[in-house]
Formats: structure tokens, C-alpha cells, sequence
């Protein structure tokens, strides 16, 4: 599905948001208390950093980054992020914001093909009650929910 939902790029694209559910993907073997930061840029455009511990909650941080581009301006939900792993390997990912609360608590995100699904929040501490609703939101929506995983969040 199409996002449905404008966003106030200020508000959303900054801060931290955690990552609550995700399908598995090869880049994220073995990662818990996933997270993504947001920030502006000098030239305007979004830095993302996303983050993830290995093993365990306290394990050592693994991390890849790059700049943000909005493809929907006035919109605001549909983002592409160039990575570049290991500092060479150029990765290009199209991001949708496909819901999000309107308080901006958190968010449900795939990409174009629906390959990806990811739910975030922006507190990591979510009751398995609000896990299970955001979950059904994602299904509602169309998404294979089968295969999410739920990673361990930070103490």
C-alpha cells in the first residue's frame, strides 16, 4: 500500500526511534535493540544512522549510516537511504512510512516490493499488548506478518 498519512519531516525524521519487529535480513543476523537516529544535514538532507547491538541488549554496537533523501516532498513518507557498507559497498534502500500514530509514538515502515516490514517506537518499552496491536495494523495492511522477528530491546 501507498503511505496514506502526511508527515511533519521536522518531528518524524528526527531523534531516535526504536525498532520493535522486523523481517529477517542477512545485515541484521544476530542484532537486538535495534535502532534508527535522524538528524538534518548540512546540505538538507536526512542522516540516518541505524544501529543495532550484537548478541545482547549490552553486546558491542553495530552500526551503518548515510544520507536520506525525501521522495515525496510534502508528504514526507517516502525515503531513500544510501548506505555504504564497510565504507565502499554503495546500498540504496527505499523506505515507506506505510502508518504512524498521530503522536508520533510510532510507526510502521516497508519497502516498495514488500519484502521489508519494520515497526518502530519511539519508547523501547512497549507492552506485548501494543506489540500485538501494531502487529495486527501491519497485517490489516496487506503485510505477511509470519516471519517478523521481535528483537530484544535495551535495558
Amino acid at each position: 500500500p501507498e503511505p496514506r498519512q502526511r508527515i511533519d519531516a521536522g518531528r518524524f525524521y528526527s531523534g531516535r526511534w526504536h525498532e520493535i519487529a522486523r523481517r529477517p535480513m542477512w545485515i541484521t543476523d544476530g542484532c537486538v535493540a535495534g535502532a534508527t537516529d535522524y538528524g538534518r544535514g548540512g546540505r538538507g538532507e536526512i542522516t540516518v544512522l541505524d544501529s543495532c547491538r550484537e548478541g545482547r541488549p549490552d553486546g558491542p554496537w553495530k552500526t551503518i549510516g548515510g544520507p536520506g533523501t525525501i521522495l515525496d516532498p510534502g508528504v514526507n513518507a517516502k525515503l531513500r537511504v544510501d548506505y555504504t557498507l564497510y565504507g565502499v559497498i554503495p546500498i540504496r534502500r527505499d523506505y515507506w512510512v506505510i502508518e504512524r500514530a498521530p503522536d508520533y509514538s510510532w510507526f510502521i515502515s516497508a519497502d516498495p516490493t514488500f519484502r521489508d516490514l519494520y515497526i518502530f517506537t519511539r519508547n523501547p518499552r512497549v507492552s506485548p499488548a501494543q506489540v500485538r496491536r501494531l502487529v495486527g495494523r501491519a497485517k490489516a495492511l496487506g503485510y505477511d506478518v509470519g516471519r517478523l522477528e521481535f528483537p530484544a530491546q535495551p535495558r
